[in-house]
């Protein structure tokens, strides 16, 4: 069974509260428990969320040593600017897969710089909740 570890940045934990016509009404919780359910038996998957950049940098680090098979991540807002966990990312020697909930192309300007994506392997953006669970089959094979 593959291991999968996902990392979700900033703000992710008021999802079903923040802008829910932009990302939708389910809480990140729901969202984990929804993914985690459709991948019983298929994958062990480990979620972690962080509003803090440093602890971001910090989980991808440890993640290194612990041999998971993948890494997906939604770093947030930390997808436009953060140089430092796009370092971080590029440590790993692992398929990384950002997603983002939204269709980052149909909204501001700023939203389409991802310094973060140029670690990933591939990127997903505009699936909602499904975003996730289409990651981690992506690394099923």
């Amino acid at each position: 069974m593959k291991k999968i570890l996902i990392i979700n940045g900033p703000n992710l934990n008021m999802l079903g509260l923040r802008e829910p016509e932009v990302y939708g009404h389910d809480t990140l919780d729901e969202i984990s428990k929804w993914t985690d359910e459709k991948l019983i038996g298929k994958a062990s998957i480990e979620w972690f969320q962080s509003n803090v950049e440093g602890e971001i940098v910090g989980r991808i680090q440890r993640a290194f040593t612990e041999h998971f098979d993948a890494l997906v991540i939604n770093p947030g807002g930390y997808s436009h600017t953060s140089v430092v966990i796009h370092d971080a990312l590029k440590i790993l020697k692992i398929p990384i897969i950002e997603v983002h909930l939204s269709q980052l192309y149909r909204r501001e300007e700023f939203r389409h710089t991802l310094l973060t994506a140029k670690a990933a392997t591939a990127i997903m953006s505009g699936l909602g909740k499904q975003s996730y669970y289409v990651a981690i089959l992506s690394q099923l094979h």
